[in-house]
């Protein structure tokens, strides 16, 4: 007992080190990109033009990010990406906590096969293929003009992961409580509102993070439905606008400042909600 208990150990202290070294090579390859983009919104173009792999700049200048707020039209294409992404968050969080509830707790005819349907789209990507189809179809319904086929059709893509989440989740709450509910004489959906609801916080927070994530990061989507409409650019789109904004060639410093400004954000939701997010997380993926 006592040989294999220090075999144990001997293994453990081997492998913890190589762990942590894969962990750190990894982290840093994550990473790198972002602080070079970071670092990058402080460079004068021509050391950007010059490329090489140098992370600091060499002289700091700050007129990038004014420049870049000056040139696009920032302040309209920021409360675009809050629409966009806020719209297709809230549209996310309702019809995947209810799909999500309905697939824990109703039986009915299909429901293994559909929810199977659902899980097997979660790896099939079809990406731009249905993009000309679904513009088609906005532009003879006549919702090209707004955000709201953006909205829809940005919330229709992540459902089938989000509903896994959910329910995954689901499954995790007792069905007592939907006993003692019904006891009380609740309906289906009063058991959902009332009883449910309150009890999926954590998944609900990580489902949220994620599709507004999704919906903020959009770029092709967006980019060909507000062609004829500059007013209606999200972030995305008008930031790569910038990289054509500089005197002949392409101003790097400004993308990369508008880059930088739009990735702001995102990191102020995660902060905020990053403990319901890990949480979410570990519970919803475990009994899926």
């Amino acid at each position: 007992m006592e040989k294999s208990h220090t075999v144990y150990s001997t293994r453990t202290k081997i492998i913890r080190p190589l762990l942590t070294l894969f962990l750190v090579i990894v982290a840093a390859f994550t990473l790198y990109p972002l602080i070079y983009i970071i670092l990058g919104s402080f460079k004068e173009n021509a050391e950007l033009l010059r490329g090489g792999t140098k992370l600091l700049p060499e002289k700091f200048i700050l007129d990038n990010y004014k420049e870049a707020w000056e040139k696009a039209n920032f302040a309209r294409y920021t409360i675009n990406s809050i629409i966009i992404s806020v719209g297709i968050m809230t549209v996310t969080l309702i019809s995947t906590s209810m799909a999500g509830y309905v697939f824990a707790r109703k039986n009915f005819r299909g429901k293994e096969l559909l929810y199977s349907l659902f899980v097997a789209f979660m790896f099939v990507n079809v990406g731009s293929v249905t993009l000309r189809p679904l513009f088609e179809l906005a532009v003879k319904v006549k919702m090209n003009t707004s955000f709201i086929s953006i909205i829809l059709i940005g919330a229709g893509t992540g459902q089938a992961t989000y509903i896994f989440l959910v329910r995954g989740y689901m499954n995790t709450i007792a069905k007592e409580l939907d006993e003692a509910a019904k006891i009380d004489g609740c309906t289906f959906f009063q058991i959902y509102y009332m009883i449910i609801l309150p009890l999926l916080k954590p998944i609900l927070a990580t489902t949220g993070l994620l599709s507004f994530r999704a919906g903020w990061n959009e770029y092709i989507m967006p980019l060909v439905f507000t062609m004829s409409n500059e007013k209606m650019r999200p972030l995305t789109v008008g930031v790569t606008m910038l990289k054509n904004s500089g005197d002949g060639t392409a101003a790097w410093n400004l993308m990369f400042a508008g880059a930088a400004i739009s990735i702001i954000p995102i990191v102020i939701i995660y902060l905020f909600t990053s403990k319901y997010f890990m949480s979410g997380m570990t519970s919803g993926a475990v009994k899926g």
